[in-house]
């Protein structure tokens, strides 16, 4: 059997095709998205569903016991939920700040500690946060989104040197504008706009992504730490 592997928000876009990406590679893949429902993409492939809410450590902590319980203690943790509340900063309420820090980085934080307790026991482990070029280069009317993004970053790298003497390391990867439901909703007009500014001159395919996430759990990453990878296209050069 291959590794354990949990995948939070797994349900769609690039949660979707990680979780695909590792159960091509022969993993044992967990998802968690609200709804506790598998995707069509991924039935009959092993992988399961769980409903979980990544602001509640109750609900986290549920999730990891149930995945425990079925494939055995989680090797390798992707933390890619996460939400938009976009609005200009004047116009901001605070719900809008905190639902997407509390989701978007608190919701990080509780599954990296949860996780961190079986990767201790095991001393070794792989913990990938995805952010966004946006965390990295900012974007108006975004402040809450790029704020709970950039907050990755100090995450990652201080648990990369909290855990780095088990053998655990944990990176972030920092993928530009992607091909998903998200961006799909986006006029014609404004999309044309971000392409201008892409110097591949395209979106991202999920899969994109989803590779990049595998090669940090492969053996091949094993020295890599509390890095930054972004997949974005060449968008955030220098950043």
């Amino acid at each position: 059997m291959g590794r354990v592997v949990l995948v939070t928000g797994g349900n769609r876009g690039i949660g979707l095709a990680i979780a695909r990406a590792f159960v091509a590679t022969g993993d044992q893949v967990a998802i968690t998205a609200r709804s506790g429902e598998l995707p069509t993409e991924l039935a009959g492939s092993g992988a399961i569903a769980i409903a979980a809410d990544v602001t509640d450590s109750a609900s986290i902590d549920a999730a990891f016991d149930l995945i425990e319980a079925t494939f055995g203690a989680v090797e390798i943790v992707v933390a890619n939920a996460g939400i938009t509340r976009d609005t200009l900063i004047m116009r901001m309420s605070d719900e809008d700040v905190d639902t997407v820090l509390d989701t978007n980085l608190g919701g990080a934080i509780r599954v990296a500690r949860r996780a961190a307790k079986g990767m201790l026991k095991a001393r070794r482990g792989r913990i990938i946060f995805v952010s966004s070029v946006v965390g990295l280069l900012g974007s108006a009317g975004q402040t809450n989104y790029a704020a709970s993004k950039a907050g990755l970053v100090g995450l990652a790298r201080s648990l990369a040197r909290e855990l780095g003497s088990r053998t655990i390391t944990a990176n972030v990867v920092a993928p530009g504008f992607v091909n998903t439901d998200m961006t799909a909703a986006l006029t014609d007009e404004r999309r044309a706009q971000i392409v201008a500014q892409v110097p591949l001159g395209r979106y991202a395919e999920p899969d994109e992504i989803a590779q990049v996430i595998v090669f940090l759990a492969s053996d091949a990453a094993a020295y890599i730490t509390g890095a930054v990878i972004p997949v974005d296209g060449g968008l955030g050069m220098g950043h």
